[in-house]
């Protein structure tokens, strides 16, 4: 649980940092984080594993991460991904029970919001307008994530 002065803090950051909670009101924002967990997480740290059946997302306020998938050649990995703050991570582990299809690796000192999936789906039952803005948040953060990766993929035909 996340104190009250930290929330007004992580608030002020995250208006900062995200298009999506500028669009948020203060309470809005305030009961948005009081589902969340506060994350400070050193450079050369692993967020999640490949394979990790923990589900929650988490919004990045500084820091970088990236997203590495395994290849064919074990032990052997390759960048899919890097993210700067202002961005969500992790956020189709809030709508499924899948493993995690990726490894997030932090490659600069992350400070970071944690929303897990229970916690998303009381969220929704205590605040259901707010449920709905994010999860448009997240289809549109998917949509053009997936736009780019086949853009990508065609670019190597």
């Amino acid at each position: 649980m996340i104190s009250a002065s930290r929330i007004k803090d992580l608030s002020e950051r995250m208006k900062q940092e995200f298009k999506f909670f500028k669009t948020l009101t203060d309470e809005e924002c305030t009961a948005f984080l009081s589902f969340c967990e506060d994350r400070q997480v050193s450079s050369g740290g692993t967020l999640w594993n490949e394979g990790d059946t923990d589900n929650y997302a988490a919004f990045l306020i500084s820091g970088k991460l990236g997203i590495k998938k395994k290849t064919a050649f074990k032990g052997k990995y390759m960048i899919v991904g890097t993210f700067d703050k202002g961005t969500v991570v992790g956020e189709l582990c809030l709508l499924t029970d899948q493993a995690r299809s990726v490894t997030a690796v932090v490659l600069e000192s992350a400070v970071l919001v944690q929303l897990s999936s229970m916690d998303f789906e009381r969220l929704i039952a205590e605040h259901p307008m707010l449920g709905l803005k994010l999860l448009k948040h997240i289809f549109i953060i998917t949509s053009k994530r997936l736009n780019g990766s086949y853009k990508r993929i065609a670019s190597i035909f």
